[in-house]
């Protein structure tokens, strides 16, 4: 293996958001007055998968947001994976998982996805099943061509505070967001929200976020981040990438072009086959490969048909 450093570039990508917070901190009106205004801006419209039983619904038409709405009833992580890549196959510029948690203890979810393949009581097995799956979702997730905000649900705690008249008042607050631990931190901006509407700023990777607290975010924050992220190099996207597969006219040509994609790290980019079918670009590369050895054998059999009759004539 050649080990080869390279000098350092920032490229142009769209939001990796994740908003966390208790019931009725807003995580669900924020994502939607982000998403529209990057919608806005891109032109694409907003697709959303809605695990709340349809609740997001409740605010079509508030402000003028319109989108696209999925309201499946189980949450495995490969069906992440399929619903990301019909999303990319409609040319979402923003989608919204709502909430996020719901792949980790819903029906169907990660927990019970371990549960279910574990042999015997040995956890430990299931998590080595389940494991890869989990993996395939949150690539689909990282590589999706447009912004992405995932919302997830907090344990709730109540803790006893004063409040502004020296009373000792209960007040509920989120603490441990439902996911695996650590999972969050996958994405470019993590934040918190308080009953009171507050991002609070937990992790970012954009510096002029860092330990910020932002009332109400809406229009102008999400302006601010999107600035930020086109000003990096312009790089390929899933689309093109997904049109040169198709195209490509022989197997070395193929090769070449999977590690071009490698070295983009979209592999896993979640995308439409030449039928429609949600896929990922490294499963349609895979495709294509094996029908194309597939004209090529048929063609080496028929070549040696004829040469065999050939010869007997």
């Amino acid at each position: 293996m050649v080990i080869e450093f390279k000098p350092a570039v920032r490229r142009k990508s769209p939001a990796r958001l994740a908003l966390a917070g208790p019931s009725g901190s807003g995580k669900t009106y924020t994502a939607l007055s982000l998403a529209w205004e990057w919608a806005q801006r891109e032109g694409g419209g907003i697709g959303m998968v809605d695990t709340e039983r349809g609740s997001a619904s409740k605010y079509q038409g508030t402000n003028g947001w319109q989108w696209r709405t999925l309201d499946p009833d189980r949450f495995s992580p490969t069906s992440l994976v399929e619903i990301l890549g019909a999303a990319a196959g409609e040319g979402f510029s923003v989608f919204i998982i709502d909430t996020w948690s719901h792949y980790w203890m819903g029906q169907d979810g990660m927990l019970e996805q371990v549960d279910r393949r574990k042999a015997g009581n040995n956890s430990f097995s299931g998590w080595k099943e389940v494991n890869p799956d989990e993996r395939r979702m949150i690539d689909a997730m990282l590589t999706f061509p447009g912004h992405l905000i995932v919302t997830l649900r907090t344990k709730t705690e109540y803790l006893v505070v004063d409040d502004d008249k020296g009373r000792s008042v209960p007040r509920k607050v989120g603490t441990k967001p439902v996911q695996r631990d650590g999972l969050e931190y996958e994405f470019d901006i993590v934040a918190d929200l308080d009953l009171s509407n507050n991002l609070h700023i937990s992790k970012t990777r954009l510096p002029f976020l860092n330990g910020q607290v932002i009332a109400q975010p809406g229009a102008e924050l999400a302006t601010r981040i999107a600035d930020w992220l086109d000003g990096g190099e312009e790089v390929p996207t899933v689309a093109e990438f997904r049109q040169r597969v198709l195209d490509v006219e022989s197997l070395e040509e193929l090769r070449e072009l999977y590690r071009e994609i490698a070295s983009y790290r979209l592999l896993g980019a979640p995308t439409v086959d030449h039928e429609g079918t949600p896929t990922t670009l490294r499963e349609l590369v895979v495709a294509i490969k094996e029908a194309m050895e597939t004209v090529d054998a048929k063609l080496a059999a028929q070549r040696g048909a004829r040469d065999h009759d050939g010869e007997r004539g």
